[in-house]
């Protein structure tokens, strides 16, 4: 018996094991590690996510309220691949988070 459910994307399973769909997680780089030391986090959002419903998510899953929203798109880029052949990375969009001074988020 086959059921009608529509496959989720990685990233959709990714989100509905954090606890909220507009944020898919958070973006481990050294240069947002460094502003996690103060206070400034970086993360992964659905492409329709605005700063306010950003602001709602975080304060849900991590208790803290964020002082300010910054959003970027990330631009989708063409790759060569080894084999010669050209390919796409995706795109999407990245929040950054300010918190208040002493306010802290840790990530599992």
């Amino acid at each position: 018996m086959k059921t009608d459910t529509p496959k989720k994307s990685k990233k959709e399973e990714k989100a509905a094991t954090k606890g909220h769909p507009l944020v898919l997680g958070p973006r481990i780089t050294e240069k947002s590690a460094i502003g996690a030391e103060k206070g400034i986090y970086t993360f992964n959002v659905a492409t329709h996510a605005n700063k306010n419903e950003i602001k709602k998510a975080i304060k849900i899953l991590y208790s803290v309220t964020p002082v300010k929203v910054s959003i970027t798109q990330r631009t989708s880029k063409i790759v060569m691949r080894r084999t010669g052949a050209f390919g796409t990375k995706q795109g999407g969009k990245k929040a950054v988070v300010y918190l208040k001074k002493g306010d802290k988020i840790t990530f599992i």
